[in-house]
C-alpha cells in the first residue's frame, strides 16, 4: 500500500500509477477503458456458464448501488488517505492496521458476491467464458479493493487468448504491479518479464522489475535488469534508479557494480551531492593507498563535493604537508573555510604549521626540479616526481610535460603517472584529452580514471559561459 523510496512498487503506489488496483480515482476511468476494448472481440459464452455468470453480475450491480457497500468503501478511501498523511512508525503502523480491517469489513459484506463470482470462473470452460469471467472477477476486485480479485480478473483474460495484441504487454504489467503489491515476487517477475517481452516500457517497469529481484534477496539479478533499463534509456535513466543500484551493488559487497553505477550516476547527473556519493563509494569500495587516495580525492577537489571532515583529513595526510606542502596547506585552509575543520585542533595546526614552513623552500626547488626532470638521463621517478610538484602548485601545463617524459622512461609506474597526466591535460581544459588518457589506466586505479573520465566527459558536454 505504500510507495517505498525509489521506485519500489507498494499497493497504494503501483494504485496510482497503474489506475486499476485498489483504490484511486483513476481506477473507474481505467476499467472503463479496458471493458469497452475487450467488448471488441465476438464473445460466445458456453451455455453451462451463462447462468453462474448472469447470478453473478446481477449481484455485482446491485451491489455496486447497495448503501451499506458504499459506506464501507468511503471508509476504505478515508483509511487509505489517512495512511498516506501518517508520519512517524507508530501512526503508520496503526493506520495500516486500520486500513486493512476496513478491507476485510469490506469483503465480509461482499462474501456473498465474491462466492458467486467463484462459481462463475469455475464453470468457465472456454476461451470466451474466461474472458467474460475475467472481466467479472476484475471489476468485483475494484469494487471490493482486492487486489487478488484484480489480479485474477485480469490473468484470467490473458489467458483467454481474447485480448486484442495490443493490450497483452500492458495487462502483463497490471498482472505483475498487482503481484508485486502482493509480495508474490516470482510471480511479478513472470508477468513483468512477459510485458517487457511484449514492448511494453511504461511505468518504469524495468526498475519495479529490478524491485522484485532486490526484495527477494536476488541483486546480481536485479542489478542486472536495473542496467539494461538504464542502458535502454540513456541520457534519460531515472536518477534515483541508479542510486537504486549503487546502494543494493555496496549493500551487497559488489563492488564493480557500485562504481558502474557511481559512474553512470556522475555521468549524467553531475552534482556536488552525487560526486560526493560516487568518489565515496569509490574511495569505500577499494583499499587504495596514499598515492591513489590523493587522485581520487582531487577530484572531490575540483568538483567541491566535501561532505565531512574525514574528506579533508585523508587529503592532507595523503598528500603530506612534508611532501605536497603548498597542495596540503590549500586542503586545511579549504576545510577552515567551510567549518569541517577546527583552526584550534592540534591535528590541524600542525598540518598547517609545517605546510606553512615548507612552501618557500618547496617553490625555490622547483627549478632545480625541472632542470633534472628534462636531463636525458633522468629516471622515471625524477620525472614523475617534478610533475607531481608544479601539479601540487596549480602548474599543470609543466605537470603535464613533465608525465609524458616520464612515461617514456624505462621502469615508470604508467597507471600512475597517466591518471595525473589526465588530470592536468583537465585543469589545462583538454577534456578531450584527458578522456583519451584514462581510458589507458589499468589496474587497481581503473575506479578513479572512470570517474575522473566521467568528469572530463561533463566539461567536454557543458555549454560555454
Amino acid at each position: 500500500m505504500v510507495r517505498a523510496p525509489l521506485f519500489a512498487r507498494t499497493a497504494l503506489g503501483l494504485a496510482l500509477a497503474l489506475g486499476v488496483a485498489a483504490g484511486g480515482l483513476s481506477a473507474p476511468v481505467m476499467a472503463k477503458e479496458k471493458e469497452k476494448k475487450a467488448e471488441a472481440p465476438k464473445l460466445a459464452p458456453s451455455k453451462a456458464f451463462i447462468a453462474p455468470y448472469t447470478a453473478a453480475k446481477a449481484a455485482l450491480d446491485a451491489a455496486s448501488k447497495r448503501a451499506d457497500v458504499t459506506e464501507a468503501r468511503n471508509k476504505v478511501t478515508a483509511a487509505e488517505n489517512a495512511y498516506r498523511s501518517a508520519n512517524g512508525k507508530k501512526a503508520r503502523d496503526e493506520s495500516r492496521a486500520a486500513y486493512d480491517a476496513s478491507v476485510a469489513a469490506l469483503s465480509a459484506l461482499l462474501a456473498p458476491e465474491i462466492d458467486l463470482s467463484d462459481k462463475a470462473f469455475a464453470a468457465a470452460t472456454t476461451p470466451d467464458d474466461k474472458f467474460i469471467a475475467g472481466q467479472l472477477g476484475f471489476s468485483l476486485g475494484q469494487l471490493a479493493f482486492d487486489k487478488l480479485l484484480q489480479r485474477r480478473g485480469l490473468q484470467s483474460m490473458v489467458d483467454s487468448g481474447k485480448l486484442p495484441p495490443g493490450d497483452v504487454a500492458k495487462f502483463n504489467y497490471y498482472i505483475g504491479g498487482l503481484s508485486y503489491d502482493l509480495k508474490e515476487y516470482p510471480a511479478a517477475r513472470t508477468a513483468l518479464q512477459a510485458a517487457i517481452a511484449g514492448g511494453y516500457t511504461e511505468g518504469n517497469i524495468d526498475g519495479t522489475l529490478a524491485d522484485a529481484y532486490f526484495n527477494d534477496n536476488l541483486p546480481a539479478d536485479g542489478l542486472k535488469v536495473l542496467q539494461a533499463g538504464i542502458e535502454k534509456r540513456g541520457a534519460a535513466a531515472p536518477e534515483d534508479w541508479i542510486r537504486k543500484g549503487i546502494v543494493v551493488a555496496y549493500k551487497s559487497k559488489m563492488p564493480d557494480q557500485a562504481v558502474g553505477f557511481s559512474t553512470k550516476l556522475v555521468q549524467l547527473y553531475p552534482t556536488q551531492e552525487n560526486w560526493s556519493l560516487a568518489i565515496a563509494v569509490v574511495r569505500d569500495s577499494s583499499k587504495f593507498q596514499n598515492q591513489e587516495n590523493i587522485d581520487l580525492l582531487r577530484l572531490m577537489l575540483r568538483t567541491n563535493s566535501w561532505s565531512e571532515a574525514r574528506d579533508y583529513f585523508e587529503y592532507i595526510q595523503a598528500a603530506d604537508p612534508r611532501r605536497l606542502p603548498g597542495e596540503s596547506l590549500k586542503v586545511v585552509n579549504l576545510g577552515i573555510a567551510s567549518g569541517k575543520l577546527q583552526a584550534s585542533d592540534p591535528s590541524v595546526a600542525d598540518a598547517k604549521s609545517i605546510a606553512a614552513g615548507r612552501i618557500t623552500a618547496d617553490k625555490a626547488s622547483l627549478v632545480g626540479l625541472e632542470r633534472d626532470a628534462r636531463a636525458p638521463a633522468a629516471t622515471a621517478a625524477t620525472a614523475m616526481a617534478a610533475g607531481d610538484a608544479f601539479l601540487s602548485y596549480d602548474d599543470p601545463a609543466k605537470a603535464a610535460e613533465l608525465y609524458a617524459i616520464a612515461l617514456t622512461k624505462p621502469g615508470v609506474d604508467t597507471p600512475r603517472v597517466l591518471t595525473r597526466l589526465g588530470i592536468a591535460q583537465v585543469d589545462l581544459g583538454k577534456f578531450a584529452d584527458a578522456e583519451a588518457t584514462f581510458a589507458k589506466v589499468t589496474g587497481a586505479r581503473t575506479p578513479i580514471a572512470q570517474l575522473w573520465s566521467a568528469y572530463a566527459k561533463s566539461k567536454l558536454a557543458a555549454p560555454a559561459q
